[in-house]
């Protein structure tokens, strides 16, 4: 099901009192903020929780209003959605949600009660860096991009046929996903084929832009990536079958320092996993599909690749 949050946050910018009026649009929607706020921002209660939004709601919002003004986002959602649909043969409801973040994740995913949710965050995807809301300036074209990155992770994460040890994580946890749980209890190994296999997927289905977008790159930071890949790929395989948080944040987050990112006197580039995921999971692709990949356990995934080849070739998209 498509949700459209982005009316009700417009009416509290509209609001006199924007603080209480947040407030009660968080209450209206508590639990998929809660699990938003808990995934990708700070607890949602306390002094903190409150400054983020006042920040939020004090901010200067020309371009979100320009980029609503200009692009249906409702059709191209739908059209992504489609899309998705088609190369994964999706087998379970899951929620697509269109809202104003606040600052955070441009796009992520969550499961609430059971059910996926994959989400994009407008402020990001203005086409214009707004310091006021750390919106990051994306073309709006990238939309799609990022929706089926993240409509791919809830199908790996709830499709009942998935064989993802992340669906059994989720279920464990009384079906709510966390980011940080996951990356404590996860393999590196299926956290890195969960990334190269929703990178993928958006490049099937949002063919055409340059190489490093698919991976939420610089050009500068994918030319190194690439440049030291051998190093990459010797550095993870020693910890492909080890569960540890700090290990998801060296590979596929942001944020970390240098020395959380040195590996043999070298710092990888933030997010390298993404890079090393999708080369992971190529073959596989190749060999059985996006339907059975997606679904697919990380065992299952090696299994399937080329035995003659020892690492598969990556087509890069230019």
């Amino acid at each position: 099901m498509l949700i459209n949050l982005v009316p009700d946050f417009l009416a509290v910018l509209d609001a006199d009192d924007r603080f209480a009026a947040y407030l009660d649009y968080f209450e209206r929607h508590r639990d998929l903020l809660t699990a938003y706020w808990d995934n990708y921002v700070l607890e949602p209660s306390g002094p903190h929780f409150e400054d983020v939004i006042r920040s939020t709601v004090a901010a200067d919002r020309s371009d979100l209003r320009a980029l609503l003004a200009s692009t249906d986002l409702v059709s191209l959602a739908r059209q992504t959605e489609d899309k998705v649909r088609m190369l994964l043969d999706v087998d379970v409801p899951y929620d697509v949600v269109i809202m104003v973040g606040v600052g955070a994740a441009n796009a992520g995913e969550l499961v609430v009660n059971g059910r996926g949710v994959a989400f994009i965050c407008l402020e990001h995807f203005t086409g214009v860096a707004n310091p006021d809301t750390q919106g990051l300036g994306l073309d709006p074209e990238l939309i799609p991009l990022w929706l089926s990155h993240e409509i791919t992770h809830v199908i790996r994460y709830t499709s009942p046929t998935s064989r993802s040890s992340m669906r059994d994580l989720v279920l464990d946890a009384g079906g709510y996903y966390s980011y940080w749980d996951t990356g404590r209890q996860a393999t590196l190994r299926e956290l890195l084929v969960n990334e190269g296999l929703a990178v993928q997927v958006s490049r099937a289905v949002s063919p055409g832009h340059a190489a490093w977008e698919y991976f939420g790159f610089a050009r500068r930071q994918y030319a190194r990536i690439r440049e030291i890949e051998p190093l990459l790929a010797r550095a993870a395989g020693t910890d492909l079958d080890r569960s540890a948080l700090g290990l998801r944040l060296r590979y596929l987050s942001g944020g970390m320092s240098d020395e959380a990112r040195t590996v043999d006197r070298t710092v990888l580039p933030e997010r390298a996993g993404y890079f090393l995921g999708a080369r992971m999971v190529e073959a596989a692709i190749g060999a059985r599909g996006f339907a059975w990949s997606v679904r697919a356990s990380d065992f299952e995934l090696a299994a399937a690749a080329d035995p003659v080849t020892e690492r598969p070739r990556l087509t890069v998209v230019s």
